[in-house]
């Protein structure tokens, strides 16, 4: 199919540049991606019959990861007035 509509892991290295220019940057265009992007996630992990647990820790561990780089800062200062 055309360029434009691959997903990002179909596409070759020397296509990568052509298809990042075809992309939507506005932020309609944006929105709609993180809204299929949301929506493969839900439809492979979540919405499953026989699901594990998988997808919810996944989410559950992206969570704990972002909330630690977000405070980082903070728990890096608090250790060193601990132990100095």
């Amino acid at each position: 199919g055309p360029l434009s509509e691959r997903p990002l892991m179909e596409v070759t290295l020397g296509e990568l540049h052509t298809w990042i220019s075809t992309c939507d940057f506005s932020p309609q265009g944006l929105l709609g991606t993180v809204q299929r992007a949301w929506n493969s996630y839900y439809a492979k992990y979540i919405n499953v019959r026989r699901g594990g647990p998988a997808g919810i820790s996944m989410l559950l561990a992206g969570y704990c990861l972002l909330s630690y780089s977000w405070n980082y800062q903070h728990f890096k200062r608090h250790r060193w007035r601990k132990y100095h």
